[in-house]
């Protein structure tokens, strides 16, 4: 890898021979702990002389006129973002892109391991294993929190310079990064720039194991009476990390429930021992299983005093813990790339109070 080019150019073409590699997104990593199976050398710049690897469909660093929508995957614990490129990319074919040019991109959050894997030179941020998934800061080479980095990415994508005729932008993550998006839509920052770029954002959350609530209240009361940190950031608004400033948790509830949001649960997603679900009394808490999990806290959303009125609800039928089958379902593609097709269930209407 020639990461002394990285280092000079912190934003630079994607290589376009992945359109035909596999294209399947693979499942996350078992509780062993493993290296990502490989880490981008296109970086694109956080901070002066600080980079975040992304895999690109197009070059980000120059003009791209004919781009009218964007759509950012979050890979999940196993930090194979280049897996869940190939997904972007095969899901962006099977919408037949309706006359629209998109760009995919793939941010990638890597950790220690990765750095002593492939050789990962100092200006590339580094996380530890977890932490990124909820916005702490990096390890190095500065304390930049991995949401801060999502923001350069939407902030990149904001540039009118780059990118004149995009009209819109979808955060989408399966899994862990389905964690990441649900979390990243409550504090993230991004929103506000795009809106006055005129560019529309949307949030895509598949199968993750746990959710960010905004109460004490709990599907399962028993579990957290006994759970110390059932309500602590991730899981809840105590604790919450720096970057979220001095916001309430109540304008905090005000920004998610303002933010549109597509919740994907795969209906075979229900195996209380996965592997690699959260298992720990905090996300027990919310349910058994993911899909459990997903239907406690949308119902709860809706029952909350704003309700969720754009906010929805897709059950994925015949697929489980997936996040390939899940982005290219037909509510995946809809939710993506406002492709047809979707067929909504009772549960997949808009959120609003009853």
């Amino acid at each position: 890898m020639d990461w002394m080019k990285s280092r000079r150019v912190l934003a630079v073409a994607a290589v376009a021979a992945t359109l035909g590699c596999r294209v399947a997104a693979a499942p996350e990593t078992p509780a062993r702990h493993a290296p990502a199976p490989a880490v981008s050398t296109t970086l694109l710049e956080v901070a002066t002389g600080v980079g975040l690897p992304v895999y690109v469909s197009r070059d980000m660093s120059t003009p791209q006129p004919d781009i009218e929508r964007a759509v950012v995957v979050l890979h999940g614990r196993a930090r194979n973002a280049s897996d869940y490129f190939k997904t972007g990319l095969k899901a962006q074919a099977a919408a037949g892109e309706a006359g629209r040019v998109t760009l995919i991109v793939a941010p990638q959050f890597i950790d220690e391991l990765d750095v002593r894997t492939f050789h990962v030179p100092d200006p590339v941020l580094r996380f530890t294993p977890e932490g990124w998934e909820g916005g702490e800061a990096a390890l190095a080479p500065a304390p930049l929190s991995s949401f801060e980095a999502l923001d350069a990415v939407l902030g990149r994508l904001a540039d009118r310079e780059r990118f004149p005729h995009l009209k819109a932008v979808v955060v989408a993550g399966h899994s862990g990064g389905g964690q990441v998006v649900q979390r990243y839509a409550i504090l993230g920052h991004a929103d506000r720039l795009l809106a006055e770029r005129g560019i529309a954002l949307s949030f895509v959350v598949a199968n993750p194991s746990s959710y960010a609530y905004f109460s004490a209240d709990r599907p399962d009361p028993a579990i957290a009476a006994h759970c110390p940190g059932f309500d602590d950031w991730k899981y809840g608004m105590h604790h919450l990390p720096a970057y979220a400033g001095t916001q309430t948790a109540v304008a905090l509830e005000a920004h998610y429930v303002s933010q549109d949001v597509s919740v994907l649960l795969g209906a075979l997603d229900v195996d209380p021992a996965h592997p690699v679900l959260d298992k720990s009394c905090m996300a027990e808490a919310q349910g058994p299983t993911r899909w459990a999990r997903g239907h406690a806290y949308m119902a709860a959303l809706r029952l909350r005093d704003q309700g969720a009125p754009r906010h929805r609800l897709y059950e994925i039928p015949g697929v489980g813990h997936d996040g390939d089958a899940m982005l290219t379902s037909a509510c995946g593609l809809h939710a993506l790339f406002g492709v047809s097709g979707c067929v909504e269930s009772g549960e997949s209407r808009d959120l609003g109070r009853p």
